[in-house]
């Protein structure tokens, strides 16, 4: 799976963006995905992640995003996006999506597949 990611830019403190994750290859359907940023000099930190496990989705979400980012997908343009709310100067960072077909939890090991990264910058 070839992964594809766009959608960063600079932003205003409050504002939004949305990200995309393009993926080629396999079948897509068959990945659960998930979204992770780093700053330069600190750790990968995981974002969110979508599973599929017979006919339910469910989401996940870092602390420091949650109740203002939104993962989801779509199979037909296999594509999974990030909107991003309300951000903060404190959400800037390189987003890079990944893809497993394992459980995609917060554990930056368990995906197989990641794309080159989009950078977000938010201004105060």
């Amino acid at each position: 799976v070839q992964l594809q990611a766009s959608g960063g830019g600079l932003v205003q403190a409050g504002g939004s963006l949305r990200l995309s994750c393009v993926a080629s290859g396999r079948a897509f359907a068959n990945y659960n995905m998930g979204w992770f940023r780093q700053v330069p000099g600190k750790e990968r930190e995981f974002v969110a992640s979508i599973n599929r496990s017979g006919g339910d989705e469910t989401t996940h979400y870092g602390d420091s995003v949650n109740d203002r980012f939104i993962i989801s997908r779509d199979d037909v343009k296999s594509t999974v996006y990030l909107e991003m709310n309300n951000l903060t100067p404190e959400d800037t960072a390189v987003y890079t999506c990944a893809a497993t077909r394992k459980f995609a939890s917060n554990n930056p090991v368990v995906y197989y597949y990641w794309g080159q990264g989009t950078q977000v910058t938010v201004s105060s």
